[in-house]
């Protein structure tokens, strides 16, 4: 194309590349620049929550509903309609918040069981969530839906009254409003303050960075005795915790690599073993199977991760009841002394009489079964495996709880191992030859947290003893129940 006719450059263009950027100061260029990246990264980090937040109150509410609406299919298959019907009223019956929704139909579309007036028109699909704005008592609110096929002809419906969740969405959404205002004059005090400071510590600040850039995490901001030492411990503070971090990161990324190596290389050699050489179709069918009992070792893996996650954050404690410990541990024995048997041992419970505990009951289970299954792997024959559990009165430092200990005569470990055997996936060297993940004493430790308990491991001279202690919280009043109840 030749010079005369080649298109001209936008107006805009030319002006802007004519006349150069009108600030010259390094300072004011690195303050501006400072101020439009922390409100650009602080607009995306508000955004990024709200919309994660919402999110996880729809995930919430489908879970549940989803949770529900198997729980009821398990009522028809075991007793039909009438017993799909009397779990629906007992759920309405025990709905405090009076947000479960409910519909069970016939098929001639009447009305079977359910709070619902009627069938929505809008949902015309089964397995499909809907929201829709329905009318209940006086009023109208949004519910979430989601139909479902049952044999018969009959239809449910399961849904929750969303009215609340719209609410709290208001309110995250004018609670971000105002912290993107408040971010927006922090960004712009910062940015003077930085312009002040950026001719102290830029020369400091760019040694380190391009330390670190180039991967010495170990390089640090030299302290001079000035006002600016504020912001050289603070840089300083914060790569040592990127360093811990990335540490982490590492020791438990090897540790899962390590942990999934060995299960997945077993399982592609076994399936390509049968692809090669297997004569016929039992051999390859026994290949397969093989390859996914190790599959199933990786997911059973995940999964602990998953519970360790949730326990950690506090979701199970809405399942909290008053818990019976004796028969808990009584049952906890039994099922486990066929298994201490097999492995010629003998499994001894010393129990005194215990109070009522407010706690998680299945999440207890799991905590002994894990301490029961521990101390039967590394038993030796022949020896001994006590659990015990006691009153434990209160003290200036603990109040009143019970303690349950798991003791048995193995080779125990060292107090250096015993400091980190909660950490997750951490096996002892006497434990690499054994099968696990190294996620059982976490998910312990993640139990007697969610309880405000504590975990702990002591040598038992000779083995190992798992203490596990509760404390003892007050059982709410029956009159309040009561009342909660019919109200």
């Amino acid at each position: 194309m030749s010079p005369d006719t080649r298109p001209a450059a936008p107006f805009w263009w030319r002006f802007l590349s004519r006349r150069p950027w009108p600030v010259r100061s390094a300072g004011v260029n690195f303050a501006i620049a400072y101020g439009a990246i922390f409100l650009l990264s602080a607009g995306l980090f508000l955004s990024f929550t709200w919309w994660s937040t919402t999110s996880l109150l729809d995930r919430h509410v489908q879970t549940e509903i989803d949770s529900d609406a198997q729980e009821l299919t398990r009522r028809w298959v075991f007793g039909g309609a009438n017993a799909l019907s009397d779990a629906i009223e007992e759920r309405l019956e025990q709905n405090v918040d009076d947000d479960a929704l409910y519909l069970l139909i016939d098929k001639h579309g009447q009305r079977f069981a359910g709070n619902l007036p009627g069938w929505p028109v809008a949902i015309t699909r089964s397995n499909h969530f809907y929201e829709l704005s329905i009318r209940r008592y006086t009023f109208s609110t949004q519910a979430k839906l989601k139909a479902y096929d049952l044999p018969d002809g009959f239809k449910l419906i399961v849904g929750h009254d969303v009215r609340g969740r719209h609410l709290l969405r208001h309110i995250i959404t004018e609670t971000l409003i105002w912290c993107a205002l408040m971010v927006s004059l922090l960004a712009i005090g910062g940015a003077l303050v930085v312009r002040r400071l950026f001719l102290r510590v830029v020369h400091s600040i760019a040694r380190t960075t391009a330390a670190v850039a180039s991967g010495d995490l170990n390089h640090r901001i030299a302290l001079n005795g000035s006002e600016t030492d504020l912001v050289a411990e603070t840089v300083n503070t914060m790569l040592d915790r990127i360093n811990r971090l990335m540490e982490g990161v590492k020791q438990v990324s090897n540790a899962i690599a390590h942990d999934l190596r060995t299960p997945i290389a077993r399982a592609r050699t076994q399936l390509e073993d049968a692809a090669l050489h297997a004569q016929s179709t039992e051999e390859l069918r026994d290949a397969v199977d093989r390859a996914v009992d190790d599959l199933d070792h990786i997911t059973s893996i995940f999964e602990a991760l998953l519970r360790i996650a949730q326990i950690e954050a506090g979701s199970r404690r809405s399942a909290f009841a008053p818990v019976a410990l004796t028969p808990l541990l009584e049952g906890i024995a039994e099922l486990y002394e066929a298994s201490a048997e097999l492995a010629e041992l003998t499994l001894h419970v010393e129990l005194s009489p215990l109070p009522t505990l407010i706690g998680d009951e299945h999440m207890l289970q799991q905590a002994l079964a894990n301490l029961l299954d521990n101390a039967i792997k590394f038993a030796p024959p022949h020896s001994q495996i006590t659990l015990s559990a006691q009153t434990i009165p209160s003290t200036s430092t603990h109040p009143s709880g019970i303690e349950i200990s798991v003791r048995d005569q193995g080779p125990g470990m060292d107090e250096k191992d015993m400091q980190r055997a909660h950490e997750r996936f951490f096996r002892a060297e006497t434990a690499r030859s054994t099968p696990g993940s190294g996620l059982g004493l976490s998910l312990v430790q993640a139990i007697a947290g969610l309880h405000h308990g504590q975990f702990s491991l002591s040598n038992a001279e000779p083995g190992l003893k798992a203490t596990l202690r509760l404390p003892i919280q007050d059982l709410p009043d029956p009159k309040h129940i009561e009342a909660a109840t019919s109200s």
